[in-house]
């Protein structure tokens, strides 16, 4: 049966860090970059919300939130954390996530997942990774898809967005014996986008 608690994990110029109010600065200036909270389809706060998102983030059960930081820097990029934690099934999802404009389409988002699945398969013990986003967050589905995730189905009507709407979320999976092929294959990207 997996624990999950948090913990600081690095890799390739990106820190995870466990969440704490010492990061709402920095959080909200990396919502700043982009105005994210405009859009519709995430769950980015707006300025003045920041440290109550943070406080919901730490307070949520069977969730593990972490700052996305520089490590050169020390500059807070975005967040990101495992939920729906299972542990009687070996189950966690990665979500919450989001990053500064800035640094999207960049190597980021690729470091920071293959920090988490490794933890998670390699240190946790793991069975099943999921995934879950917005039914009309097609950049967030195009993402995790190219982690090599395996769509699993669509939850119709299955949860409120900011603005009173109801969305569809789109499920995804990695499992253990997919994670070795997986984790070549997120290497391999970033040696890729590193050339270039």
């Amino acid at each position: 049966m997996i624990h999950v608690e948090p913990a600081a994990l690095e890799f390739n110029g990106v820190r995870l860090e466990p969440l704490s109010l010492e990061h709402v600065d920095g959080l909200r200036l990396a919502a700043a970059d982009g105005e994210l909270w405009n859009l519709r389809v995430t769950s980015v706060p707006e300025p003045h919300r920041t440290q109550a998102y943070v406080h919901t983030a730490l307070e949520t059960p069977n969730r593990v939130a972490f700052a996305v930081v520089d490590s050169s820097s020390g500059a807070v990029l975005g967040t990101t954390s495992y939920h729906d934690i299972l542990p009687e099934v070996d189950r966690v999802e990665i979500g919450y996530t989001w990053y500064a404009r800035s640094v999207q389409r960049s190597h980021v988002n690729t470091s920071c997942k293959l920090l988490l699945l490794s933890h998670a398969f390699d240190t946790l013990g793991c069975a099943v990774v999921g995934f879950r986003t917005d039914n009309f967050n097609y950049a967030s589905q195009k993402a995790i898809e190219r982690l090599g995730a395996k769509k699993d189905g669509v939850i119709r009507h299955h949860g409120a967005r900011r603005d009173g709407t109801v969305r569809d979320t789109v499920m995804y999976s990695i499992v253990r014996g997919e994670w070795h092929e997986i984790k070549s294959h997120l290497h391999y990207q970033l040696t890729r986008h590193a050339s270039t």
